[in-house]
Protein backbone atom coordinates (compact mmCIF):
# COMPACT_ATOMS: atom_id res chain seq x y z
CA UNK A 1 0.00 0.00 0.00
CA UNK A 2 1.27 3.19 -0.90
CA UNK A 3 0.30 6.32 0.62
CA UNK A 4 -0.68 9.45 -1.32
CA UNK A 5 -2.27 12.82 -0.78
CA UNK A 6 -3.78 13.10 -5.02
CA UNK A 7 -6.90 11.61 -3.87
CA UNK A 8 -6.40 7.86 -3.33
CA UNK A 9 -4.14 5.15 -1.72
CA UNK A 10 -2.87 2.35 -4.34
CA UNK A 11 -2.91 -0.78 -2.43
CA UNK A 12 -0.58 -2.53 -4.42
CA UNK A 13 -1.36 -6.42 -3.18
CA UNK A 14 -5.02 -6.09 -4.37
CA UNK A 15 -4.18 -3.51 -7.44
CA UNK A 16 -6.67 -1.27 -6.40
CA UNK A 17 -7.16 2.44 -5.43
CA UNK A 18 -9.18 3.71 -2.36
CA UNK A 19 -10.01 7.20 -1.02
CA UNK A 20 -6.64 8.78 0.05
CA UNK A 21 -6.28 10.46 3.86
CA UNK A 22 -6.68 14.32 3.09
CA UNK A 23 -4.62 16.83 4.39
CA UNK A 24 -4.23 17.91 8.02
CA UNK A 25 -4.86 21.28 8.86
CA UNK A 26 -3.91 20.80 12.31
CA UNK A 27 -1.07 22.07 14.30
CA UNK A 28 -1.95 20.28 17.57
CA UNK A 29 -1.82 16.38 16.86
CA UNK A 30 -3.79 13.81 18.82
CA UNK A 31 -1.75 11.57 20.85
CA UNK A 32 -3.02 8.34 19.49
CA UNK A 33 -6.45 8.18 20.99
CA UNK A 34 -5.80 9.68 24.56
CA UNK A 35 -7.23 12.60 23.46
CA UNK A 36 -4.09 14.65 24.75
CA UNK A 37 -3.22 17.07 21.77
CA UNK A 38 0.89 18.30 21.13
CA UNK A 39 2.70 20.42 18.87
CA UNK A 40 2.76 19.35 15.79
CA UNK A 41 6.44 20.43 15.78
CA UNK A 42 8.67 18.90 18.83
CA UNK A 43 12.38 19.15 19.68
CA UNK A 44 14.86 16.34 19.87
CA UNK A 45 18.12 15.71 22.18
CA UNK A 46 19.89 12.99 19.87
CA UNK A 47 23.28 13.99 19.61
CA UNK A 48 23.94 17.57 21.31
CA UNK A 49 27.19 19.13 21.20
CA UNK A 50 26.30 22.44 23.57
CA UNK A 51 24.37 21.91 26.37
CA UNK A 52 24.05 25.07 26.93
CA UNK A 53 22.69 26.42 23.82
CA UNK A 54 20.31 23.26 23.57
CA UNK A 55 19.27 24.25 26.93
CA UNK A 56 18.29 27.87 25.26
CA UNK A 57 17.01 26.48 22.56
CA UNK A 58 14.38 24.10 24.02
CA UNK A 59 13.33 27.18 26.23
CA UNK A 60 12.60 29.27 23.62
CA UNK A 61 10.85 26.04 21.77
CA UNK A 62 8.10 25.54 24.76
CA UNK A 63 7.54 29.68 24.68
CA UNK A 64 6.98 29.65 20.93
CA UNK A 65 4.52 26.73 21.43
CA UNK A 66 6.45 23.93 20.14
CA UNK A 67 5.71 21.75 23.74
CA UNK A 68 7.09 18.43 22.60
CA UNK A 69 10.28 17.34 23.97
CA UNK A 70 11.82 13.89 22.90
CA UNK A 71 14.46 12.66 24.95
CA UNK A 72 16.17 9.19 25.62
CA UNK A 73 18.30 7.29 28.27
CA UNK A 74 21.01 6.54 25.82
CA UNK A 75 20.88 10.34 24.52
CA UNK A 76 24.47 11.77 25.98
CA UNK A 77 24.80 8.74 28.92
CA UNK A 78 21.86 10.30 30.51
CA UNK A 79 23.09 13.41 30.01
CA UNK A 80 20.43 14.56 27.33
CA UNK A 81 17.68 13.57 30.22
CA UNK A 82 19.34 15.67 32.26
CA UNK A 83 19.30 18.80 30.25
CA UNK A 84 15.52 18.15 29.53
CA UNK A 85 14.84 17.83 33.36
CA UNK A 86 16.39 21.10 33.97
CA UNK A 87 14.10 23.09 31.20
CA UNK A 88 10.96 21.55 32.54
CA UNK A 89 11.81 22.86 35.91
CA UNK A 90 12.62 26.24 34.40
CA UNK A 91 9.40 26.79 32.12
CA UNK A 92 7.47 24.75 34.24
CA UNK A 93 3.92 24.37 32.94
CA UNK A 94 3.43 23.13 29.27
CA UNK A 95 5.78 20.51 28.14
CA UNK A 96 5.24 17.39 27.53
CA UNK A 97 8.02 14.98 27.48
CA UNK A 98 9.24 11.87 26.03
CA UNK A 99 12.00 9.49 26.66
CA UNK A 100 12.95 6.13 25.39
CA UNK A 101 14.46 3.18 27.10
CA UNK A 102 17.08 0.76 25.92
CA UNK A 103 15.29 -2.95 24.83
CA UNK A 104 17.14 -4.68 27.48
CA UNK A 105 15.10 -3.70 29.97
CA UNK A 106 11.79 -4.76 28.86
CA UNK A 107 12.91 -8.37 30.04
CA UNK A 108 10.61 -8.63 32.74
CA UNK A 109 8.33 -5.98 34.50
CA UNK A 110 11.13 -5.48 37.49
CA UNK A 111 14.05 -4.42 34.99
CA UNK A 112 11.83 -1.99 33.06
CA UNK A 113 10.08 -0.46 36.35
CA UNK A 114 14.26 0.10 37.34
CA UNK A 115 15.03 1.73 34.31
CA UNK A 116 12.00 4.16 34.41
CA UNK A 117 12.76 5.14 37.82
CA UNK A 118 16.79 5.83 36.93
CA UNK A 119 15.71 7.77 33.89
CA UNK A 120 13.08 9.74 36.23
CA UNK A 121 15.81 10.13 38.72
CA UNK A 122 17.90 12.22 35.80
CA UNK A 123 14.74 13.80 34.79
CA UNK A 124 14.34 14.89 38.46
CA UNK A 125 10.86 14.39 37.97
CA UNK A 126 8.36 11.74 39.43
CA UNK A 127 6.69 11.06 36.21
CA UNK A 128 7.32 10.96 32.58
CA UNK A 129 4.27 11.83 29.88
CA UNK A 130 5.58 8.85 27.92
CA UNK A 131 8.04 6.63 27.41
CA UNK A 132 8.97 4.74 24.68
CA UNK A 133 10.64 1.01 23.88
CA UNK A 134 13.23 2.29 21.81
CA UNK A 135 13.64 -0.55 19.55
CA UNK A 136 12.35 -3.83 19.50
CA UNK A 137 14.42 -6.50 21.58
CA UNK A 138 14.54 -9.73 19.01
CA UNK A 139 15.39 -11.83 21.73
CA UNK A 140 12.61 -11.00 23.71
CA UNK A 141 8.60 -12.06 22.75
CA UNK A 142 7.29 -8.41 21.88
CA UNK A 143 4.09 -9.57 24.46
CA UNK A 144 6.96 -9.61 27.19
CA UNK A 145 8.25 -6.29 26.26
CA UNK A 146 4.97 -4.92 25.77
CA UNK A 147 3.93 -6.42 29.64
CA UNK A 148 6.78 -5.08 31.07
CA UNK A 149 6.26 -1.48 29.47
CA UNK A 150 2.85 -1.53 30.76
CA UNK A 151 3.99 -2.41 34.14
CA UNK A 152 5.82 0.76 34.35
CA UNK A 153 2.46 2.68 33.49
CA UNK A 154 0.82 0.87 36.22
CA UNK A 155 3.65 2.14 38.69
CA UNK A 156 2.59 5.61 37.82
CA UNK A 157 6.10 6.37 36.12
CA UNK A 158 4.39 7.12 33.15
CA UNK A 159 1.01 8.68 31.81
CA UNK A 160 1.18 6.95 28.51
CA UNK A 161 3.04 4.18 26.46
CA UNK A 162 4.58 3.67 22.86
CA UNK A 163 7.07 2.20 20.90
CA UNK A 164 10.01 3.81 18.58
CA UNK A 165 11.08 1.64 15.42
CA UNK A 166 8.73 -1.08 15.64
CA UNK A 167 7.55 -1.61 11.58
CA UNK A 168 4.42 -2.64 10.62
CA UNK A 169 4.10 -6.44 12.15
CA UNK A 170 5.86 -5.44 15.32
CA UNK A 171 3.51 -2.59 16.05
CA UNK A 172 0.64 -5.36 15.31
CA UNK A 173 2.30 -7.56 17.82
CA UNK A 174 2.76 -5.23 20.12
CA UNK A 175 -1.31 -3.42 19.86
CA UNK A 176 -2.56 -7.18 20.26
CA UNK A 177 -0.20 -7.93 23.75
CA UNK A 178 -1.40 -4.75 25.45
CA UNK A 179 -4.03 -5.59 28.22
CA UNK A 180 -4.50 -1.98 29.83
CA UNK A 181 -2.75 0.53 28.45
CA UNK A 182 -3.29 2.05 24.53
CA UNK A 183 0.43 2.42 22.61
CA UNK A 184 -0.10 5.67 21.43
CA UNK A 185 3.18 6.33 19.45
CA UNK A 186 5.84 4.70 17.23
CA UNK A 187 8.63 7.01 16.50
CA UNK A 188 10.46 6.40 13.28
CA UNK A 189 12.27 7.66 10.64
CA UNK A 190 10.64 9.35 8.45
CA UNK A 191 11.87 12.52 6.14
CA UNK A 192 11.32 13.55 2.14
CA UNK A 193 14.19 11.13 1.39
CA UNK A 194 13.25 8.39 3.30
CA UNK A 195 8.98 7.47 2.86
CA UNK A 196 9.14 3.62 3.27
CA UNK A 197 6.43 3.82 6.11
CA UNK A 198 4.17 5.09 3.34
CA UNK A 199 4.23 2.03 2.14
CA UNK A 200 2.18 0.06 4.77
CA UNK A 201 2.98 1.79 8.71
CA UNK A 202 1.57 5.24 7.84
CA UNK A 203 -1.55 4.27 6.21
CA UNK A 204 -2.32 1.66 9.17
CA UNK A 205 -1.28 4.11 12.19
CA UNK A 206 -3.62 6.73 10.53
CA UNK A 207 -6.34 4.57 10.41
CA UNK A 208 -5.89 3.11 13.86
CA UNK A 209 -5.50 6.59 15.38
CA UNK A 210 -1.85 5.83 16.36
CA UNK A 211 0.97 9.12 16.11
CA UNK A 212 3.55 8.53 13.98
CA UNK A 213 6.54 11.02 15.57
CA UNK A 214 8.87 11.10 12.87
CA UNK A 215 12.71 11.60 14.11
CA UNK A 216 14.97 12.78 11.43
CA UNK A 217 13.00 14.88 9.49
CA UNK A 218 15.56 16.72 8.10
CA UNK A 219 17.69 13.91 6.87
CA UNK A 220 20.54 16.21 9.16
CA UNK A 221 20.15 18.93 7.95
CA UNK A 222 20.28 17.86 4.57
CA UNK A 223 17.11 18.97 3.47
CA UNK A 224 18.65 22.89 3.92
CA UNK A 225 20.17 22.75 1.05
CA UNK A 226 17.84 21.12 -1.81
CA UNK A 227 17.00 23.09 -4.25
CA UNK A 228 13.41 21.34 -5.59
CA UNK A 229 12.78 22.04 -1.35
CA UNK A 230 13.82 25.86 -2.07
CA UNK A 231 11.60 26.24 -5.11
CA UNK A 232 8.71 25.00 -3.53
CA UNK A 233 9.43 27.22 -0.62
CA UNK A 234 9.88 30.17 -2.77
CA UNK A 235 6.45 30.04 -3.36
CA UNK A 236 5.11 30.45 0.54
CA UNK A 237 8.10 32.62 1.02
CA UNK A 238 9.28 29.70 3.46
CA UNK A 239 12.63 27.66 3.53
CA UNK A 240 13.19 24.29 2.37
CA UNK A 241 13.53 23.15 5.82
CA UNK A 242 9.81 24.38 6.50
CA UNK A 243 8.31 22.93 3.47
CA UNK A 244 10.39 19.76 4.21
CA UNK A 245 8.73 19.98 8.16
CA UNK A 246 5.37 20.82 6.73
CA UNK A 247 5.14 17.99 4.46
CA UNK A 248 5.26 15.72 7.14
CA UNK A 249 3.06 17.18 9.37
CA UNK A 250 0.40 16.91 5.99
CA UNK A 251 0.30 13.31 7.11
CA UNK A 252 -2.75 12.94 9.57
CA UNK A 253 -1.50 11.52 13.14
CA UNK A 254 2.28 13.12 12.35
CA UNK A 255 4.76 14.70 14.24
CA UNK A 256 8.03 15.67 13.41
CA UNK A 257 10.88 16.22 16.05
CA UNK A 258 13.72 17.97 14.58
CA UNK A 259 16.75 18.55 16.79
CA UNK A 260 19.02 22.17 17.06
CA UNK A 261 21.07 23.65 19.34
CA UNK A 262 19.91 27.43 18.00
CA UNK A 263 17.35 29.51 18.94
CA UNK A 264 17.07 30.94 15.43
CA UNK A 265 16.70 27.39 13.97
CA UNK A 266 13.85 27.12 16.53
CA UNK A 267 12.02 30.14 14.69
CA UNK A 268 12.75 28.22 11.90
CA UNK A 269 11.00 25.30 12.82
CA UNK A 270 8.13 26.94 14.28
CA UNK A 271 7.67 28.64 10.74
CA UNK A 272 6.62 25.24 9.30
CA UNK A 273 3.35 25.98 11.35
CA UNK A 274 0.24 27.74 10.62
CA UNK A 275 0.02 26.71 6.83
CA UNK A 276 0.20 24.04 4.66
CA UNK A 277 1.44 22.64 1.56
CA UNK A 278 -1.02 22.68 -1.74
CA UNK A 279 -2.24 19.24 -2.74
CA UNK A 280 -0.38 19.84 -6.13
CA UNK A 281 2.80 20.71 -4.11
CA UNK A 282 2.41 17.34 -1.98
CA UNK A 283 2.10 15.22 -4.83
CA UNK A 284 5.42 16.80 -6.55
CA UNK A 285 7.47 15.98 -3.61
CA UNK A 286 5.80 12.13 -3.77
CA UNK A 287 6.62 12.52 -7.32
CA UNK A 288 10.13 13.91 -7.52
CA UNK A 289 11.46 12.17 -3.60
CA UNK A 290 11.32 8.57 -3.92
Amino acid sequence: MVLSLNGFIKDIKLGVLMPAFPIDFSDRKLLGRSGELVSAIGLGTWGIRDYRNAERALIHAIEVGLNLIDTAEMYGSGRAEELVGRVAKLVGGDVFITTKLLPQHFTSRDSAIKAARMSLRRLGLESVDLILIHWPNPSVPISTQVKALEAIAAEGLCRYIGVSNFNLSELIEALSSTSKYDIVVDQVKYNVYHRVIERDLLPYAIREGIAIQAYTPLESGSVANDAKLASIGSKYGKTAVQVALNFLICRPYVVAIPKTEKVERVDEFRGALGWRLSESDVDYIEREFK
